[in-house]
């Protein structure tokens, strides 16, 4: 029992350190790949972002209805309806929206991400390059690693926003509560510090879902089943990661 929790530990700090190195490898490629391949940059933005759209839309719409849905239903004991917009707007800009977006983003580019560098792997495509004196790093892992990083923050926007118009529809059109009052008072308390949280997290969840894509498909075993296998473990690595961070900033934020 004990030897298996040193090998498991040991695996675990190796495959840590490893990474950081790759990450290292990746902001060293960053400044080069900003500078002249910055159409592939947009492109993977385009990739990760605007084709996952419609998913953070939808689900953005129907979370914030839900969340409505349940502040009206608790804040009605207290007379205290007028107040949905306050406690929706705070769900969703500061833990919600950059949480569900991550775990979304995850599920759709951050697989996409793995897989399409882990099939680059497994087609002999990475050694292609590196024969040909091609760095596969700065060729195909920066791009789609920026693309991501630049996603999530407009991601997460999107989503909260959609949100707020889900909730609007459910408080003011569905429950009746005031619409002044409702959009009012989110104005009055809602403050910077507060967006900024949203903010700040979005973009460390974005530099973590896609570091974990791209280390995944980057090291996957070149065969259909270690693809798999490495898509598999983006979504779960990067939902258990997200959660632990997000607990972690959200108390050194308070």
């Amino acid at each position: 029992m004990f030897k298996d929790i040193y090998n498991t530990l040991t695996q675990f700090l190796r495959t840590f350190g490893a990474m950081n190195l790759f990450f290292i490898k990746i902001l060293q490629h960053t400044p080069a790949t900003l500078l002249k391949r910055f159409r592939l940059v947009v492109y993977q933005v385009y990739n990760a972002g605007a084709l996952s759209m419609v998913i953070i839309m939808v689900c953005g719409l129907f979370v914030g209805a839900v969340l409505s849905l349940q502040a009206y239903s608790n804040l009605e004991r207290f007379n205290a309806e007028d107040t949905v917009g306050i406690f929706v707007a705070f769900a969703l800009t500061k833990e919600i929206g950059p949480v569900i977006t991550a775990l979304l983003f995850a599920g759709r580019a951050g697989t996409t991400l793995a897989s399409e560098i882990g099939l680059m792997k497994a087609t002999d495509q990475l050694a292609a390059m590196e024969m040909m004196a091609v760095n596969p790093i700065r060729r195909v892992v920066v791009p789609r690693f920026l693309g991501g990083i630049i996603s999530m923050p407009i991601l997460a926007a999107v989503f909260s926003m959609i949100g707020l118009l889900g909730a609007h529809l459910v408080a003011v059109d569905l429950m009746g509560v005031d619409v002044g009052a409702f959009w009012q008072q989110m104005q009055q308390t809602l403050e910077v510090e507060d967006v900024s949280e949203g903010i700040v997290k979005s973009i460390v969840f974005g530099v973590v879902a896609s570091l974990i894509a791209v280390w995944e498909g980057y090291n996957a075993i070149p065969t259909a089943e270690g693809v798999g296998r490495a898509t598999t473990r983006t979504v779960v690595v990067t939902a258990i990661a997200v959660l632990i961070l997000d607990f972690m900033i959200t108390a050194y934020l308070l």
